[in-house]
């Protein structure tokens, strides 16, 4: 009988107990629930990644880097956030890690309320600097914790160091411009980037400009990684193409100094100097005397922005005749060896006088060129119909775009065929006056002599380079035939002769085949001929192995000897020497009763 109420107690305990874990349960769940319906700020389960693509670099023949791109990032700071109390050991130590001068800092943080930036232009070394301090400044709660109005959740916000764009840098100032051109700035989305305004940057700025940015996006973990699976985003960082040149950083540091020398010796306005291998079009070094810093340009360089070589138009002069010789043995019109009355150097056509200034009774045809006869050259130019004339210049692409890989080339012009059916026209254009053309349209011209009567593209860039190694050549163009090779030798000789016994002798060097013709022409301004001149002298260094056609345009030169026997020759003997003490022609030297050749 005293079972019952030990009984009755044990069910009574077992009911409570199970009473208890079903209210505990029914609490779970209904916590759960409140939890799970409850409106709260939750960390965002997708997240996305962003790495911007570069502009390519511009790379000389010899691996120098003369063009990159900077990656650069903004340190950003929400004022608000920063301790009264704590703000002079911000900005103290703010200056140590960045290098800016604490007044700058000061200036800017309290320039507004709010986010503020405190700089753009900080560079990768810099940034990982700075993301260390930002760890630091909140060890040492230089930061205050702030309640969002709206989420009522408690937040600190320290010290961001985001990326902010890219930078252009010229490692190397001055080298290679205007060549190498410059950029521009462009803002988008708050990320700066550049794009060509001149030069090679201007001409490849399609290749050069970045391809694609990297993007991950898609669900993360609990370590906040991506997870790759279908939903996931994945875009692979293209950066833009590399550029690589004909030109060598060696050989154009040393034509650029040799150029400031000659620039102060012949106290000259500018001079530019050009060479390319005869075969290929390819330019090994296009240089001129006034250069600037592309990251830094001021308005004294305003005028040196142009490329001289390709965007500078003048009468030629005697460095024209050659062009008229070769048209007229093309057509069978002249026998270099005949006989042309010289009129003891002076000569009369129509109402125009025409002087040498070394008379001659009688010379050579050929004896034209290598004596620069203007009175011989304006007589057989007579031989000429106006369009045969005027037809022969323009394949040598007088008047044409020479198709080098630069931008805003001019083309030049030369009188119409009415105007050489001109008597006097046709005379002054067979010696380079009325006509206006560029270095480089001259230097594609003479190659066709160097190059057996075919034109060549000059190129100043090689090849494209992807970031895995791919190489692009550069197209260099179809080669055309200017005049017959017959002519060509003929011509190369007497270019040859030039030097040897004419105008060009201070060319001469010993185991290279030089030849070349010089040209010094009155400038016109306002109309009329003023007392300043122009000198040129085109011509061609050769060896066994490499054959190189040289340009050289001195443009006002003031001294005596202005002439471009004095002026352009010396500077074109300059360059060669530099050129065969660099190794890079190899004299043919043959010991033999004490001569050479």
């Amino acid at each position: 009988m005293q079972n019952i109420p030990q009984n009755s107690r044990a069910k009574k305990i077992l009911l409570l107990y199970v009473l208890i874990v079903v209210v505990g349960f029914i609490i779970f769940l209904a916590t759960m629930l409140f939890i799970a319906l409850k409106p709260r700020h939750i960390p965002s389960v997708y997240t996305s990644t962003l790495i911007h693509a570069k502009r390519g670099e511009i790379i000389t023949s010899d691996g120098y880097r003369v063009a990159i791109t900077k990656k650069l990032y903004k340190a950003v700071v929400n004022r608000k956030f920063i301790k009264k109390d704590k703000e002079k050991m911000f900005v103290k130590l703010f200056s140590i890690y960045s290098n800016i001068k604490e007044s700058i800092i000061k200036r800017r943080l309290y320039s507004k309320k709010g986010v503020v930036v405190l700089s753009y232009n900080i560079d990768v070394a810099q940034a990982q600097n700075l993301v260390h301090l930002s760890r630091e400044l909140l060890m040492l709660k230089v930061f205050k914790a702030i309640k969002n109005p709206y989420t009522h959740i408690k937040t600190i916000q320290g010290l961001n160091i985001v990326p902010s764009g890219e930078a252009r840098i010229y490692p190397f100032k001055t080298f290679l411009t205007p060549v190498i051109g410059y950029t521009h700035k462009v803002e988008q989305d708050g990320y700066t980037t550049v794009h060509g305004i001149k030069g090679l940057e201007k001409e490849y700025d399609n290749e050069l400009s970045p391809r694609q940015n990297e993007i991950e996006s898609g669900l993360r973990d609990a370590n906040g990684y991506i997870i790759l699976n279908g939903k996931s985003k994945i875009q692979r960082l293209e950066n833009g193409l590399n550029l690589k040149l004909n030109i060598s950083a060696n050989i154009q540091t040393r034509v650029e100094n040799i150029l400031d020398k000659m620039k102060k010796k012949f106290q000259a306005k500018q001079i530019t100097a050009v060479i390319m291998n005869a075969h290929s079009g390819a330019i090994l070094s296009m240089a001129t005397s006034n250069r600037y810093f592309p990251q830094d340009i001021l308005k004294r360089d305003y005028p040196s922005l142009k490329n001289s070589a390709t965007e500078f138009l003048y009468a030629p002069g005697s460095v024209l005749k050659p062009l008229t010789f070769s048209i007229l043995l093309d057509k069978h019109l002249v026998n270099p060896y005949e006989l042309v009355n010289g009129h003891n150097g002076v000569y009369h056509l129509g109402r125009m006088t025409i002087r040498d200034d070394t008379p001659f009774a009688w010379i050579s045809a050929e004896n034209v060129i290598v004596y620069s006869s203007n009175i011989g050259m304006s007589q057989l130019a007579q031989r000429l119909s106006a369009l045969t004339f005027y037809n022969g210049l323009r394949k040598f692409g007088l008047t044409f775009k020479t198709g080098i890989d630069l931008p805003y080339e001019y083309s030049g012009s030369i009188p119409s065929v009415r105007q050489l059916q001109s008597k006097i026209y046709k005379a002054t254009t067979s010696y380079g006056y009325g006509v206006r053309i560029t270095l480089m349209q001259l230097i594609k011209a003479y190659n066709a002599f160097n190059n057996n009567g075919t034109e060549v593209t000059p190129k100043v860039a090689n090849g494209l380079i992807s970031d895995q190694g791919t190489v692009t050549k550069i197209f260099s163009g179809a080669k055309q035939r200017v005049i017959s090779s017959s002519t060509a030798s003929i011509m190369k000789n007497i270019l040859i002769k030039t030097v040897t016994q004419g105008t060009g002798k201070a060319a001469i060097t010993n185991g290279i085949t030089i030849g070349g013709k010089t040209g010094t022409a009155h400038i016109v301004k306002n109309g009329g001929y003023i007392d300043q001149y122009n000198s040129t002298f085109i011509g061609f260094a050769d060896t066994k192995n490499k054959d190189l056609t040289i340009g050289i345009l001195v443009r006002q030169p003031h001294v005596r000897d202005y002439y471009a026997a004095g002026t352009a020759v010396p500077t074109f003997k300059k360059i060669v020497d530099m050129l065969i003490a660099q190794k890079y022609l190899n004299p043919d030297i043959v010991k033999k009763s004490g001569l050479s050749h």
